[in-house]
């Protein structure tokens, strides 16, 4: 095998990526993965508060309480 050169997770022939771009390659996928995770999470816990409370109003409170708060830890990660 002739991977002599390469990095690991490049393919023969694939130009080399800068460091600004693997940074912006990490943050294009972290980013929708903060907020669908957060989303998750929260509108999860809403769904059983709804389901042990017998209500029906906690799970769209925990999906925009999940989505704000993911929301703010992109800022902080990458708005700064």
């Amino acid at each position: 095998m002739s991977g002599e050169g390469h990095r690991p997770d490049q393919q023969p022939g694939e130009p080399e990526r800068s460091a600004d771009q693997q940074r912006f390659a990490n943050a294009a996928w972290s980013i929708p993965s903060y907020l669908l995770s957060g989303m998750a999470v929260y509108g999860g816990i809403g769904w059983l508060l709804d389901r042990w409370l017998g209500t029906s109003a906690l799970l769209p409170i925990g999906i925009l309480v999940g989505l704000g708060l993911a929301l703010y830890m992109v800022y902080l990660r990458y708005g700064r």
